[in-house]
């Protein structure tokens, strides 16, 4: 298609809307290809951009400041891009129902600032029809174009892990899909650009879409089941970790883990699916299962808090409680839909006042969108009550006399409590040196 020849002859740019967790990596990979313009509509994201700094983690200060990508929050620019990938949010509503707001507002933004013959290629995560019966109408609208003639659009979901410096964006496969044959070889053609692992071309739009809904499901009902177990074995006073090393020599154990269930995918795209097949008349079981098992984990993690320092002769109200990690992942700064901000916020309505440490998390960032208070990882004394709640890199890498460090010296009437959810610690060990401990 003449659109991605010009820009793989330098001459038209491809352009990202939205630069995000997802947005950015994906628009600097471009940009060491081709001639890229990356677009948010905020401007101090943008303004921390063009610093030469990288809030995100993803790629580092160093590429960030670098990088050829030309910065934007002018939409007019997306005039210049030939094609157009979005990777905006696609959050749920209180009533956990879709938002796609974001994703609408962008699809308006582009179609004011369309030319003929270009491609628009949506990341964002949304339920099979999104794409086609949603954002195509509205580049339609606001462009004056007719899709299949004046312009072309296709979708290809993200599949970046945050945090994750194993599994990147370069060698995690494609999956790629257009309105016909020819739009999905030209998006393939964009897209081998910068992916190593290869692009798998899914037959149609809607199949594309729901790939992402089902991988995403699949994991967290496989970490429900987890969950589920670590509950009912919680009662039956079996440690679910020694279950789990038991259970996974065999051969196809799947190797899942009990945990907190949060961040923007996995926390959120069942409940996409859930949606579109209510919508349909099918109403969800196993599904909806999972993601009610997993939405009550906060809850569950709250309560033995509290359990284990009523058994440790606290007085829980009055005791200095830490949380260890507020983000939704290990080694990642993204606070989004967080299970541990749902722990905090449990105890909170106990009257239970809780400090924060994050050494992954702005301090500016977390007094504005959550009002919680970081303490540096250094700062951390007198504790009565430690709560690992994020496996985070320093966190594993405390050494027993710094751990010991951070509490209140040991009496004979009360106990360090230790809760460790994702079993950073060795229950023998701790518990051997008169810590009150709990795990998932």
């Amino acid at each position: 298609m003449r659109s991605i020849e010009g820009i793989l002859a330098q001459q038209d740019y491809l352009a990202v809307v939205g630069l995000g967790y997802v947005g950015l990596p994906l628009a600097v990979a471009f940009a060491d290809k081709v001639k890229t313009l990356g677009f948010d509509s905020n401007q101090e994201k943008i303004h921390i951009y063009q610093q030469g700094v990288d809030p995100t983690r993803e790629i580092g200060d160093e590429k960030i400041s670098s990088t050829t990508l030309e910065f934007t929050t002018d939409p007019v620019r997306l005039k210049e891009a030939r094609v157009i990938i979005v990777a905006v949010p696609t959050p749920v509503n209180g009533d956990k129902t879709p938002n796609l707001a974001p994703v609408i507002n962008a699809s308006k933004i582009i179609g004011q600032n369309l030319s003929p013959g270009s491609i628009v290629v949506f990341e964002s995560t949304v339920y099979p029809g999104v794409t086609e019966d949603v954002c195509i109408p509205v580049l339609e609208k606001e462009s004056g174009l007719i899709c299949g003639k004046d312009f072309k659009a296709g979708y290809s979901p993200e599949r970046i892990n945050p945090g994750d410096r194993v599994h990147k964006l370069e060698n995690i496969c494609k999956i790629v899909a257009g309105i016909d044959t020819e739009t999905a070889e030209a998006i393939t053609a964009v897209y081998e650009l910068i992916i190593q692992a290869g692009v798998y071309k899914a037959p149609s739009i809607k199949v594309a879409e729901a790939a992402k809904l089902a991988e995403n499901a699949q994991r967290d009902i496989n970490i429900a089941f987890m969950n589920e177990l670590a509950m009912a074995f919680d009662r039956m006073e079996i440690n679910t970790q020694d279950v789990i090393a038991a259970m996974n020599t065999k051969w196809n154990a799947l190797g899942f883990y009990p945990g907190l269930v949060g961040g923007h995918c996995i926390g959120v795209d069942p409940y996409y699916f859930i949606y579109q097949a209510e919508l349909l008349g099918y109403h969800s079981q196993i599904i909806a299962a999972g993601r009610r098992i997993n939405d009550n984990m906060a809850n569950f993690v709250t309560d033995n808090i509290i359990k284990k320092m009523i058994q440790a002769d606290k007085d829980v109200k009055k005791s200095n409680i830490y949380i260890m990690g507020i983000t939704f992942k290990e080694n990642c700064p993204d606070m989004r839909n967080s299970k541990a901000v749902d722990v905090c916020k449990h105890l909170a309505a106990y009257g239970i006042k809780v400090k924060v440490v994050d050494p992954f998390v702005d301090k500016t960032e977390c007094k504005q969108e959550l009002d919680l208070e970081l303490v540096a990882l250094k700062d951390v004394r007198q504790a009565d009550c430690l709560v690992f709640l994020v496996a985070h890199q320093p966190f594993r890498e405390l050494q027993p006399a710094e751990l010991a460090a951070m509490y209140k010296p040991q009496d004979q009437q009360t106990r360090p409590v230790l809760i460790d959810i994702k079993s950073i610690f060795q229950q023998q060990t701790v518990t051997e040196k008169g810590y009150c401990y709990w795990s998932l």
